[in-house]
């Protein structure tokens, strides 16, 4: 029998997202995401905003681990959109794993 794999819609995605961080304390930064935040002039509330208020883009990617690794954006400081990567893992919690401007052109 063949077995049909379910992806995770973009829809369902930014409601698990922005609902799990409504609890700050179930979103773990990873060392990259800090390196970024740090090097972007991010703080932690700019990251909680777009992870409560954004909307995803493009459609959530199964992991290795078969968890589910989606980008969401959000406006914030007026007029720019930060992208935020995050993972949504197995114990209910988010791993962000990097924050970019969505405007930043890679070079």
């Amino acid at each position: 029998a063949n077995v049909v794999s379910f992806g995770m819609s973009p829809a369902k995605a930014q409601t698990i997202i922005r609902e799990t961080a409504k609890s700050t304390e179930k979103v773990i930064l990873g060392t990259h995401a800090k390196e970024r935040c740090s090097q972007r002039e991010f703080v932690k509330d700019d990251v909680l905003r777009a992870l409560r208020l954004g909307c995803i883009k493009g459609d959530p990617e199964l992991t290795e681990f078969r968890e589910w690794k989606c980008k969401i954006v959000a406006r914030i400081r007026g007029s720019r959109d930060v992208g935020v990567v995050t993972v949504i893992l197995h114990n209910g919690c988010l791993f962000v794993k990097t924050v970019e401007w969505e405007d930043w052109s890679h070079g």
